[in-house]
């Protein structure tokens, strides 16, 4: 009977479950699928914590389903929008579950990443651990200064896949990830443009408001014209939210959030889908050049990741900007499951210290 892991990445409509065996710190898949939730059915639930249970029984389904002698030695969940955390790996206790579901820094599916791994690993005998959550936070004092001292900087971006990509870079150089140096462009439905030193995030743009606009979100915008349209009685505040976060960037000017479909536009001779597009991808390279400059300029390289990364348009486009930085690597797409039971496995073989969430809490209030 093999050990297992089970990885659970929850998002809006779906829930992405692996199971990989581990011996000694590595791990090969032994089955995954990407659970589809119907968008009238989850309109149906008045929360997210309301999904856990129905989310529950679906990955217990999945899990009956796979075949093959296993075991479950432990659940890794998705970190979800939690308070600010040291990078790496989170055993999961009740109070973690409950801050999760109750009083996150933000509402998302993520959140649920942690109650379901704790959910199931309690109800088969096995650890719940999260790695490398979006509020992971290893600014230097001098990265969170900002011009308002009631509004610092802080770091909230997609952690877990550019930590990962650190590390798979790390192995193709040939070097210890904690003498990596890059910069990762994660480019998904969100980006999050991170200055990787010495295997720590020491900077980033902060997917939820100083990024580049994305396929559905509005990023970093002018705020004396966002005041004006928070005060002018035209949204509600939730609305607002709305807008800018999931039917702002290309939604708004297009009506799409499919980078396929804007590209297809392009070829039919769009006009205004080329000149958003390429927008887009003016503010990534922006972005790209400041986190470089955060490491002067001596890197490893530029990577590009996320799910935007198959795109070779993409690619060229962005080499041709930023390609004198740097070498430009590509790791296409974001394999969070993996990347949450790699995670996991190094916890379980002891080449990883694991975080106990009592002892943030303490920390944090102290």
């Amino acid at each position: 009977m093999k050990d297992a892991i089970l990885s659970i990445n929850p998002g809006t409509t779906t829930t992405r479950c692996a199971v990989y065996a581990v011996s000694e710190g590595t791990i090969s898949l032994l089955a995954e699928a990407t659970l589809e939730h119907d968008e009238t059915q989850m309109a149906t639930f008045a929360s997210i914590p309301d999904q856990l249970q129905f989310r529950t029984r679906a990955v217990l389904e999945f899990l009956e389903g796979v075949t093959g002698c296993f075991r479950l030695v432990a659940c890794a969940g998705r970190g979800g929008m939690l308070m600010p955390v040291p990078a790496g790996v989170i055993r999961v206790n009740r109070d973690l579950v409950t801050f999760a579901l109750h009083t996150p820094r933000h509402q998302h599916a993520s959140n649920l990443g942690a109650p379901l791994a704790y959910t199931i690993g309690q109800s088969l005998g096995a650890p719940a651990f999260v790695v490398d959550p979006v509020s992971v936070d290893q600014f230097s004092d001098l990265a969170r200064v900002s011009g308002v001292p009631e509004l610092p900087r802080f770091s909230f971006g997609h952690a877990l896949n550019i930590r990962a990509c650190g590390r798979r870079l790390a192995a193709d150089l040939g070097k210890p990830f904690e003498q990596v140096r890059a910069v990762v462009a994660h480019l998904g439905a969100g980006f999050s443009i991170a200055a990787l030193e010495n295997g720590r995030i020491v900077d980033n743009t902060n997917r939820m408001e100083a990024s580049p606009f994305t396929p559905e979100r509005a990023g970093g915008l002018p705020p004396l014209a966002l005041i004006d349209l928070c005060y002018s009685g035209r949204f509600t505040k939730d609305e607002l939210k709305r807008k800018l976060y999931g039917n702002g960037g290309l939604m708004a000017a297009l009506g799409t959030k499919d980078v396929r479909r804007v590209e297809a536009m392009i070829e039919a001779g769009d006009a205004t889908a080329a000149l958003y597009f390429d927008a887009m991808l003016y503010q990534v390279a922006k972005a790209i050049g400041a986190m470089a400059s955060v490491l002067n300029y001596d890197l490893d390289a530029v990577v590009l990741t996320g799910g935007i990364a198959h795109s070779s348009r993409v690619r060229e486009v962005l080499t041709q900007r930023v390609g004198r930085i740097s070498e430009i690597v590509t790791y296409p797409g974001s394999d969070e499951c993996r990347a949450l039971a790699e995670g996991a496995a190094r916890a379980l073989a002891g080449q990883e210290h694991v975080i106990d969430w009592a002892d943030l809490v303490r920390s944090a209030a102290e």
